[in-house]
Formats: C-alpha cells, structure tokens, sequence
C-alpha cells in the first residue's frame, strides 16, 4: 500500500477576500509584490543619483547673462542713431521687452538675436573687440575705398 500526501497547491490570489478567507482555513498565505517594483530593472543606468545630488546641493547658479559693455554698447548706438527700443525691436523682428533686457543686461545670450542686432546697429557684439564698427556688407574684411 502506498500512501502519497497531497500536494501542496499554490494559487493565485487576487482580492482581499480570498487572502481572508485562505488565513481563516489555516493556510500558508505568502504576498509577493508584482508589477511596477518588480520592473523597475531598466532604470539602473539613468542619472537619478545626480538629480538626487542635485537637489540636495544649495548651490544654484543663474543662468550667464549678457555682459556689461555690450549692452552698453546697443544702448549707445541705438541712441546714435535716435531709435526708440521699440523701433529698433521692430527691425530685429523681437519684442520690444527682449531689447529692454539686452540694454539692461539682464537678457541670456541668444546668437541669433545678436547677429541681428550687429547688421541693424553695425558694430560688433560680440567677440573681443566689442563696439568697433563692422566692416561694410560684402567687403569680407577689407577697408572700404577712399575716393580721391
């Protein structure tokens, strides 16, 4: 005669009331966690622990704006050539607050708003030799011709 014990069938149990029920009858109840924790693998490579680093530091660093003498330098020629910021924002295609900024010195760097500004105002912008006038259009760096 031989005598099998039963075996030990697991299932799955999905509500609160079958978990219930299944600690009521004595049985072994064991919980695992799946879904959202258990996938969480291929996240082990992003840069959390630097967002973490970050946002303990104190340190925070304002963005880099325009420097000093260039917007000096937009104000002085703008007022050379008696435009309002208004007009010469109009000729650059930016909003008139975008000039207010860029003559305040409060505005970040954009290079094609300088670029633009430099062929309307004809000086330079930017560079090291900021406020020298810019050389005539098409003359590719050559002095312009004096008549005699």
């Amino acid at each position: 005669m031989v005598v099998h014990k039963p075996q030990v069938r697991t299932t799955a149990i999905k509500t609160s009331s079958q978990l219930n029920a299944a600690a009521r009858a004595g049985g072994i109840v064991e919980t695992q966690r799946l879904g959202s924790v258990m996938n969480k693998g291929h996240h082990v490579n992003t840069d959390h622990r630097r967002i973490a680093e970050l946002d303990r530091s104190d340190d925070v660093k304002p963005p880099s704006t325009i420097k000093q003498t260039v917007s000096q330098t937009i104000q002085r020629v703008r007022k050379e050539k008696n435009w309002t910021q208004k007009e010469l924002a109009q000729k650059v295609n930016e909003k008139d607050t975008v000039i207010r900024d860029y003559e305040a010195g409060k505005a970040v760097p954009n290079q094609q708003i300088l670029a633009r500004l430099e062929r309307n105002l004809g000086v330079k912008l930017r560079g090291s030799d900021i406020g020298s006038v810019l050389p005539a259009r098409g003359s590719k760096g050559k002095e312009p011709a004096v008549k005699k």
